[in-house]
Protein backbone atom coordinates (compact mmCIF):
# COMPACT_ATOMS: atom_id res chain seq x y z
CA UNK A 1 0.00 0.00 0.00
CA UNK A 2 1.09 3.28 -0.87
CA UNK A 3 1.81 6.75 1.22
CA UNK A 4 -0.82 8.19 -0.62
CA UNK A 5 -3.24 5.31 0.19
CA UNK A 6 -2.51 5.77 4.03
CA UNK A 7 -2.93 9.56 3.74
CA UNK A 8 -6.18 9.24 1.57
CA UNK A 9 -7.21 6.46 3.79
CA UNK A 10 -6.75 8.78 6.94
CA UNK A 11 -8.16 11.67 5.72
CA UNK A 12 -11.30 9.77 4.45
CA UNK A 13 -12.11 8.51 8.10
CA UNK A 14 -11.47 12.22 9.83
CA UNK A 15 -14.20 13.64 6.79
CA UNK A 16 -16.67 10.66 7.63
CA UNK A 17 -16.28 11.30 10.77
CA UNK A 18 -16.58 14.94 11.17
CA UNK A 19 -19.63 14.69 8.66
CA UNK A 20 -21.11 12.11 10.65
CA UNK A 21 -21.43 14.02 14.11
CA UNK A 22 -22.76 17.02 11.52
CA UNK A 23 -25.57 14.96 9.59
CA UNK A 24 -25.76 11.21 9.23
CA UNK A 25 -27.00 12.35 5.49
CA UNK A 26 -23.99 14.09 4.80
CA UNK A 27 -21.83 11.49 6.90
CA UNK A 28 -22.90 8.52 4.65
CA UNK A 29 -22.26 10.46 1.37
CA UNK A 30 -18.78 11.36 2.56
CA UNK A 31 -18.02 7.34 3.23
CA UNK A 32 -19.64 5.87 0.24
CA UNK A 33 -17.87 9.12 -2.32
CA UNK A 34 -14.85 9.36 -0.28
CA UNK A 35 -14.51 5.34 -0.16
CA UNK A 36 -14.61 5.37 -3.48
CA UNK A 37 -12.33 8.16 -3.67
CA UNK A 38 -9.53 5.96 -1.66
CA UNK A 39 -9.98 2.36 -3.89
CA UNK A 40 -9.03 5.10 -7.08
CA UNK A 41 -6.37 6.45 -5.64
CA UNK A 42 -5.35 2.81 -4.66
CA UNK A 43 -6.00 2.00 -8.11
CA UNK A 44 -4.05 4.75 -9.44
CA UNK A 45 -0.96 4.17 -7.44
CA UNK A 46 -0.09 1.22 -9.37
CA UNK A 47 -0.89 2.07 -12.73
CA UNK A 48 2.36 2.23 -13.91
CA UNK A 49 3.10 -0.92 -12.96
CA UNK A 50 1.51 -2.55 -15.55
CA UNK A 51 2.54 -3.23 -18.98
CA UNK A 52 1.49 -1.15 -21.62
CA UNK A 53 -0.05 -1.61 -25.02
CA UNK A 54 2.32 -2.48 -26.93
CA UNK A 55 4.60 -4.51 -24.51
CA UNK A 56 1.00 -6.76 -24.40
CA UNK A 57 0.75 -7.00 -27.91
CA UNK A 58 4.34 -7.57 -28.77
CA UNK A 59 3.76 -10.96 -25.99
CA UNK A 60 0.90 -11.81 -27.76
CA UNK A 61 2.63 -11.62 -31.09
CA UNK A 62 5.48 -13.97 -29.83
CA UNK A 63 2.80 -16.75 -28.28
CA UNK A 64 1.32 -16.93 -31.67
CA UNK A 65 4.20 -17.13 -33.53
CA UNK A 66 5.29 -20.17 -31.28
CA UNK A 67 1.41 -21.74 -31.81
CA UNK A 68 2.24 -21.01 -35.58
CA UNK A 69 5.56 -22.52 -35.91
CA UNK A 70 4.44 -25.70 -33.39
CA UNK A 71 1.62 -25.86 -35.71
CA UNK A 72 3.03 -26.30 -39.35
CA UNK A 73 3.04 -29.49 -39.59
CA UNK A 74 -0.50 -30.16 -39.08
CA UNK A 75 -0.88 -27.42 -41.32
CA UNK A 76 1.35 -28.93 -44.49
CA UNK A 77 -0.53 -31.90 -43.99
CA UNK A 78 -4.00 -30.59 -43.93
CA UNK A 79 -2.70 -29.06 -47.20
CA UNK A 80 -1.35 -31.94 -49.02
CA UNK A 81 -5.05 -33.89 -48.01
CA UNK A 82 -6.69 -31.24 -49.35
CA UNK A 83 -4.93 -30.95 -52.81
CA UNK A 84 -5.37 -34.33 -52.65
CA UNK A 85 -8.93 -33.73 -52.32
CA UNK A 86 -9.14 -31.65 -55.37
CA UNK A 87 -7.32 -33.20 -57.71
CA UNK A 88 -9.33 -36.46 -57.25
CA UNK A 89 -12.23 -34.51 -57.72
CA UNK A 90 -10.92 -33.02 -61.06
CA UNK A 91 -10.48 -36.21 -62.18
CA UNK A 92 -14.06 -37.34 -61.12
CA UNK A 93 -15.25 -34.88 -63.16
CA UNK A 94 -13.06 -35.23 -66.04
CA UNK A 95 -13.74 -38.82 -66.41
Amino acid sequence: MSKRTVVAGVVWVALTALAFTADPILGALVLIFGGIGVVVVQLSSTWDEHPDYEARELARARRRKVKWEKNAPKREKDAARYAAARASRKNERAS
